[in-house]
């Protein structure tokens, strides 16, 4: 998302206030730092008819990248699934 709003010359600090949220809670979720909900996909879409669906699907997928380069959940996975097998 960062990409297209700097594609579209588009300022954060006006993006924020047409979407009516605060600059730092854009600039977190352009930056990582705060994950895509549903009701903020929503609002891009509104803003920049970027599909809502879309921008859950990139969020899905970083989530389960961020899972798998867990080294302690995945440990808790092969847990899981060594008990699961002796069912």
């Amino acid at each position: 998302m960062k990409d297209e709003i700097e594609y579209r010359k588009i300022s954060q600090r006006k993006l924020a206030e047409g979407m009516g949220i605060s600059y730092k809670v854009l600039n977190d979720l352009l930056n990582g730092r705060r994950t895509f909900t549903l009701t903020t996909a929503m609002m891009f879409e509104a803003a920049l008819d970027v599909p809502a669906d879309s921008l859950m699907n990139l969020q899905l997928k970083y989530n389960m990248y961020q899972a798998q380069h867990d080294k302690s959940f995945m440990e808790k996975l092969s847990e899981i699934r060594k008990y699961a097998a002796m069912l």
